[in-house]
């Protein structure tokens, strides 16, 4: 079973995307979009003060007919932010998303923000550990 570390490295130098609590709802979705990326971290300086997702948007400011423009993400974002470690297991992560009915986890060693991992981050790495199993299996058995 991969460590989160494992995760990472394999992602190489991903940038954690952040943006202030301050920011409107229409820059996080813009700064999503323009990135490519289904969350970003709501960061004061270093320290993370919630997490906003696209789930957040459709949820608390399209149904809610809010103006996403006038709409600060302090008023929509997550606050309470789910992390892990760097050597947690791919399985402690699948867990814990499941439980949590969530699809980004922040990384954190001691206090620093290390980076963040997706559902699509952990089933690629389950799939490619099932698949060099597989591999080794029928290596085994032809012999």
């Amino acid at each position: 079973m991969k460590t989160v570390a494992e995760i990472l490295q394999a992602k190489g130098d991903a940038v954690v995307h952040s943006i202030p609590p301050s920011a409107s709802v229409y820059e996080a979705v813009a700064l999503m979009a323009e990135k490519n990326v289904g969350a970003l971290l709501v960061m004061e300086g270093e320290k993370i003060v919630g997490m906003v997702t696209e789930r957040d948007y459709a949820r608390k400011v399209v149904l809610m007919s809010r103006s996403s423009r006038d709409t600060p993400l302090r008023d929509v974002m997550t606050p309470a932010v789910i992390y892990v470690r760097p050597d947690q297991t791919t399985e402690d992560c699948m867990a814990l998303m499941t439980q949590s009915r969530i699809r980004h986890l922040p990384v954190i060693d001691g206090a620093r923000l290390v980076g963040l991992i997706s559902i699509g981050d952990l089933v690629k790495s389950i799939m490619s550990e099932q698949t060099f199993i597989i591999e080794q299996l029928q290596s085994y058995i032809s012999g």
